[in-house]
């Protein structure tokens, strides 16, 4: 998957990105980069990521979701990471992530009912 075919996909005043299943560095910066052009494009209050089809984590891909929910967080939405599998969670743990501004879900519908009924479930504060 190249760089050009991430997609950012507004729904209601939420954006959704679903991340392929092993993404490059590139992938991982151009969508930090749309999505951060894209909150500020449609003033959304809240970043999905659906992550449900990744089997794999490496440290960059950690650093860069972390950066991600904090910028989001400065812009006054909140980020949501959506599917994440029990493999890619021992990994963040692992790695130490600090997911002080994501919260999760069991899935992108879990996501979007938190964001509808303005729940914070599955924060990792």
């Amino acid at each position: 998957m190249s760089a050009s075919s991430i997609t950012v996909v507004k729904v209601r005043d939420v954006l959704l990105v679903a991340m392929p299943s092993d993404p490059d560095d590139s992938v991982i910066t151009a969508l930090q980069e749309q999505a951060m052009r894209s909150m500020d494009q449609h003033e959304a209050k809240a970043l999905i990521l659906d992550i449900s089809a990744v089997e794999t984590l490496d440290s960059f891909f950690a650093r860069t979701i972390s950066e991600t929910a904090q910028m989001v967080s400065l812009m006054g939405g909140r980020t949501i990471i959506a599917g994440m599998r029990p493999a890619v969670a021992v990994t963040a743990t692992q790695l130490g992530l600090p997911l002080k501004r994501v919260e999760t879900a069991l899935t992108v519908e879990r996501a979007l009912d938190m964001v509808s009924l303005g729940k914070r479930q599955g924060s990792a504060r």
